[in-house]
Order: structure tokens, then C-alpha cells, then sequence
């Protein structure tokens, strides 16, 4: 080969030479960039030589989302850490909620008797008067369903009263069970009471005071009228 010839090959080696190391900027092998998500084929990477095409600024070597006009690249492990701590936050957030207490509504009336407690949390209302139609706490607010500690069962279970019609001394259940042992345990008659065993279908063990002395038999031995003091 004459001296000519090697002189105008020299020039054009050179010329290739920086197309390659263009094309090559940001990685080492254009083949393939280990730290990004898109890689350039080596196929692609010769077709681009021979037709003398240059590389995207920013792209050299790399996918056209991969690599920085510096040649850094995106981190898959960065991308990864942050989902994981964006994962723990959610986590964080949904536990870390204090759970809410659920609202008791139990409470005594001034009758000492099982009652609602309105949701003023101040009006405690008789068990009896809950769904009776007539507003009795000031917002007009009842529960959509009759809580349990509203309820008593009586000795039949396919029947109920109000807790608070429990030892009142009225046949609530129609089986005095509400009244006497074993279904009810209930204190001994109150002093607006006379005890004696009751001919009314209406008392269980007890008849009250006012009608003693009234001329009508109440009680199975008449003590109503003879013992009985009166109200």
C-alpha cells in the first residue's frame, strides 16, 4: 500500500474513532448499561456506526430513558427503596390510627333503673320509653335497633320485656317471671308495696299500697283490707 494511501486512511480511523467514543459516553459497553432500565442492542449499536448516525444527546449507549445528559443513570434499587418507604408510610398511617372506642349508651335513671343515655351524653331516658314513637332526648336521637342491655328475657326465651319493667312488681312477662325466682331474683317489695299473694293477674307478689282499704279483695287472705295500713 503506497504512503498516499495510508494517509487517507489515517484521517478517516481517526473520525471513527470519536463517533465511537461518543457513542460509548456514560457506559462502558454500549451493548448493554448494567444500572438502567433499557438497553441498546448491539445490533443497533452497529447500524448506527456504519451509517455514521449519532447517538441522542443524553442517550449514548443507553435507552432513551436511562441515562443523563452526564451519563449517570437511574437507579432501579432507588426506585425500589422509595415504593418501600412509601409502602411503610401507608402502613404507618392506617395502623398508627387510634381505633375508636365504641359509644356506650347504658346508663341509670334517677329511678334507679336500666335507661338509654341520649346522645347529649346528659338525658338518661327509661329503657320503656326507647321506640315508643314519642320523643323523649332532645335531638329526637333513638338507636336503629334495640341495643341488648335494653332487653330482659323472660321465662319463655321467645319472649322479652324492657329491662327497667324488671322487678317492678307488674306481671310484665304474663308469667311472673320477671318478678319471682329462679328466672328473676328481685328485692323484697318496696315500701309502696304490701306483700301478700295477689287474686290480680296484673301483680305477682306484691299489691300496691293504694289499694288497701279500698272494699275490693287484692290479696288471696284479705290483708289487703284487714292488715294492710294503707298508702
Amino acid at each position: 500500500m503506497s504512503v498516499g494511501a495510508m494517509n487517507k486512511i489515517v484521517p478517516q480511523v481517526k473520525v471513527w474513532e470519536r463517533e465511537a467514543g461518543r457513542m460509548s459516553l456514560g457506559c462502558e459497553r454500549p451493548d448493554v448499561c448494567p444500572v438502567c432500565f433499557w438497553s441498546l442492542g448491539q445490533a443497533d449499536v452497529e447500524s448506527n456506526t456504519a451509517t455514521g448516525r449519532k447517538a441522542r444527546p443524553g442517550g449514548e449507549g443507553c435507552g432513551p430513558l436511562c441515562c443523563s445528559r452526564r451519563g449517570a443513570c437511574l437507579s432501579v434499587s432507588l426506585l425500589l427503596l422509595l415504593a418501600m418507604l412509601a409502602a411503610l408510610l401507608v402502613v404507618a398511617t392506617v395502623l398508627g390510627r387510634p381505633s375508636r372506642t365504641p359509644e356506650t349508651h347504658s346508663c341509670v335513671t334517677l329511678a334507679n333503673r336500666t335507661g338509654f343515655l341520649c346522645h347529649d351524653r346528659r338525658h338518661c331516658i327509661p329503657a320503656h320509653t326507647v321506640c315508643d314513637r314519642i320523643r323523649t332526648c332532645p335531638h329526637g336521637d333513638v338507636p336503629q335497633s334495640l341495643p341488648s342491655f335494653l332487653l330482659t328475657t323472660c321465662g319463655d326465651p321467645d319472649s322479652w320485656i324492657y329491662s327497667d319493667q324488671k322487678c317492678d312488681g307488674t306481671n310484665n312477662c304474663g308469667d311472673c317471671s320477671d318478678e319471682l325466682s329462679p328466672v328473676t331474683a328481685c328485692p323484697p317489695c318496696g315500701p309502696g308495696w304490701w306483700r301478700c299473694t295477689p287474686t290480680v293477674f296484673k301483680y305477682c307478689s306484691c299489691v300496691p299500697r293504694v289499694l288497701c282499704r279500698d272494699g275490693v279483695q287484692h290479696c288471696s287472705d284479705w290483708s289487703d283490707e284487714f292488715s294492710c295500713p294503707g298508702p
